[in-house]
Parts: structure tokens; C-alpha cells; sequence
């Protein structure tokens, strides 16, 4: 009878702790992950954490779990577990993300980047565009913006990590122009971009944009090209030298000369100025202001740059001499010329013109000449007709 009433009694319990149980696990086990966030799992119960780990790697472990839960409804005992939600990291389009491992082993001496998942530190392959169901506090994530290489320019890659190219044994080093490198290496690789859009982790290579399409280099004002000639005056020269460089030549002259205004500063101006102190010096300063030696001197400089450039991988196009300086001794006597000529030219106009005149005159007399003669002889045979009517008509009568 009393095991009775104590069920009885006990009804009215369990009927309580039916309605009960799943409010409570309805209201605080329920994790509801909405679209464009994921729930961090901590774990407050089991085994402690390594001193040198903050996340969870192995089942069983207290703290901070490596998993998320993605976008859903899961259910979690809140004696054992906490969760904190956050935004899933969203990279843009025209974007890329790069990786940070904040867990794992450190780095081996020497490395910038994580050889493995086991370790900690910047993840050699990039994210693209997207939503990423990462943990925050397991990854950064840096955003950088797309490469993009423009028609008329090619992109040359540098290798920041890799093996050292002084590593490699005498023959391979000799094998190699101007420390261009092999795709395992530090340092400028030889292959380039092409255009179009491209994503490199920013800690494995650097990308330097060279435009290969046709430049000019003017050498006028201040850096016009001054020599001596060969009577000893100072001419000066300005001019324009149009040229392009190679997209397979672009590697070595980015690595080894520079950016373009290095290769206008280093290798175009020195060829031009030291070819004209040369060969300027073989001349006069008339022949370079009178006659053909200018066109001469503007040929063989062509020709010397094309030479010259073509060992870098840089085509020379075209060279022209605009205007050639004399010095102000020179430049007076030149401009008298110049004045002696036109005054010469003025003369032997106004000469022409009165020649023009009197041709002009002598053949307005001609007509009126030809035109008396014809009109006398017009009157002429005239009368001659007349003569020979009258004739006819006194032998008629």
C-alpha cells in the first residue's frame, strides 16, 4: 500500500520533470548558428591543455575547441560545454586572404613560413573569395587586394623563401645569369606574369610590374648631351630615344639594373653622352651644323645604341636628333649666315620678279605687234580683193 501512494505520489514528479527537460534543453542547450557565423565550441570540463597549446587539438580536452560549428541547430550540455558566436571571415571579390596559424609548433629557425599543418605561423597557400567558416581564434586572416597586370606589362616574381642560391655547387651557380633563379629558390625567378589577374601570398613572393611597351627618353634642358669637338667648342644636344625592353629580359634588368627610370638613367643616357664625347669629338663644330654630318652622327648613334642595348634585351626603336647648340661664338656667325642667306634670297626674288615683269612686258608688246601685223595684213588682201573686183567689173562693161 505505501509502495503505492509513493508512486503515486512520484506521477505527479515525473510528469514535472517530462515538461521540464525539454524546455530546459529547448532553452539552454540549443545553439542556433544563423547564416554568416559560425559558434566557437570551449569545453569546461576533461583533460588540461599543454602548457604550450591554447587550442583543443584531441577530443577530451578542456578549452577552446579547433572545430566550429557551421550555420544550423546543434545541442550542447552546458555543464560540460560554452560557446561564443562569431561572424565568418568574408573575403570580397577581387580579394584574397592570407593565413596565420596561431597554434601548433614554432617555426624551425630560419623559416618565415608553417613547412606543415603541425605548425604555427603564415600558410603558404592563400584563400580566395568567399565565406570562411574559420576559427578566430586559430587563424588570422590578412585581406590583400588581386594582382593585376595590365596589357603592356608583365610582372617579375621574386622568391622571398626557398633555398639560398649561394647553397647550390660552383656549376650551378655558374649556370645562372645574373642570379636568376630556379622556381626553389630566393630571388628573382626567370619566368614572369603575364597579364591578367593573379593571387601571391605577399610572404612567398613580391612582384615588381614592368611595362614593356615603348618608352622615350628625351635628353633636352638640363640634360641635354654637351661635348667638345674637335676645334675645341662646347655643342649641346637634344633628342629623343624611343625603345622597349624585352618581357623575357625584364627578370634580369629588374634584378640587376633596376626600375625604368634606372634603365633610362644607367644604361640609355650613359650609351648616348659617352658616344657623343667620342664621336664628337672627331669633328668640328661647323660639321655638325652645317652640311650631312648631322644626319650621319644621328645614324651611327642609332646603330651604336641598337648594339648596345640588344646585350641587355632592349630594343632601340628610334633615334632623333631635334636640335643641335652651337656655342654663342659660332651661333652669331651662323645666325649672319643665315641672315646673308635670306637677304640673298629676298634679292634673287625681286630679281625674279622683275625678270617676271619684263617677259611679262616684252610679251604684251609681242601681241600688239603680232596684232598689227595681222591687221595690216588683214588690210592687205583686203584691198586686194577690192582691186580685183573693180578689175572684173571695168571688163564687164
Amino acid at each position: 500500500m505505501e509502495k503505492k501512494n509513493v508512486i503515486v505520489s512520484l506521477v505527479p514528479l515525473v510528469l514535472i520533470l517530462a515538461a521540464i527537460c525539454p524546455l530546459f534543453w529547448w532553452t539552454f542547450c540549443r545553439i542556433e548558428v544563423q547564416n554568416g557565423e559560425v559558434a566557437v565550441l570551449i569545453r569546461k570540463t576533461g583533460k588540461d591543455l599543454p602548457m604550450d597549446q591554447i587550442l583543443a587539438t584531441e577530443p577530451g580536452m578542456k578549452g577552446i575547441q579547433l572545430d566550429v560549428l557551421g550555420e544550423g541547430r546543434y545541442f550542447r550540455n552546458p555543464y560540460t560545454w560554452t560557446w561564443e558566436k562569431c561572424p565568418v571571415t568574408d573575403i570580397p571579390a577581387g580579394s584574397f586572404g592570407v593565413l596565420v596559424r596561431k597554434f601548433g609548433k614554432d617555426l624551425p629557425e630560419g623559416e618565415i613560413l608553417a613547412p606543415s599543418a603541425e605548425y604555427k605561423g603564415i600558410v603558404k597557400e592563400v584563400l580566395g573569395t568567399g565565406k570562411h567558416r574559420l576559427n578566430p581564434y586559430a587563424y588570422d586572416v590578412q585581406v590583400y587586394s588581386d594582382l593585376r597586370i595590365m596589357p603592356g606589362n608583365v610582372g617579375v616574381v621574386t622568391n622571398l623563401t626557398g633555398d639560398d642560391v649561394f647553397s647550390g655547387t660552383p656549376n650551378d651557380l655558374s649556370n645562372q645569369k645574373g642570379f636568376i633563379v630556379n622556381a626553389n629558390q630566393k630571388g628573382v625567378l626567370k619566368e614572369v606574369l603575364r597579364e591578367g589577374t593573379h593571387r601571391l601570398n605577399p610572404f612567398v613572393q613580391s612582384v615588381s610590374i614592368v611595362n614593356i611597351q615603348s618608352q622615350r627618353y628625351e635628353f633636352s634642358g638640363e640634360e641635354a648631351i654637351s661635348f667638345i669637338t674637335l676645334d675645341g667648342f662646347t655643342i649641346s644636344l637634344e633628342g629623343t630615344v624611343e625603345f622597349n625592353i624585352s618581357a623575357e629580359s625584364a627578370p634580369c634588368l629588374t634584378h640587376e639594373v633596376g626600375d625604368m627610370e634606372d634603365i633610362m638613367k644607367k644604361l640609355i643616357l650613359p650609351s648616348v653622352s659617352g658616344f657623343a664625347r667620342i664621336e664628337g669629338s672627331k669633328k668640328s663644330a661647323t660639321e655638325f651644323i652645317v652640311g650631312e654630318s648631322r644626319q650621319l652622327f644621328q645614324n651611327d648613334l642609332e646603330k651604336f645604341l641598337q648594339k648596345t642595348c640588344q646585350v641587355w634585351g632592349i630594343s632601340v626603336n628610334s633615334v632623333l636628333i631635334r636640335d643641335i647648340i652651337p656655342p654663342q661664338e659660332i651661333a652669331e656667325i651662323i645666325r649672319n649666315r643665315e641672315l646673308a642667306e635670306q637677304e640673298a634670297k629676298k634679292f634673287k626674288q625681286q630679281i625674279e620678279q622683275a625678270k617676271s615683269a619684263t617677259q611679262l612686258e616684252e610679251q604684251k608688246m609681242l601681241a600688239l605687234q603680232k596684232k598689227s601685223v595681222v591687221a595690216a595684213e588683214t588690210q592687205k588682201i583686203t584691198n586686194e580683193i577690192a582691186a580685183q573686183q573693180k578689175q572684173v567689173e571695168a571688163l564687164v562693161k
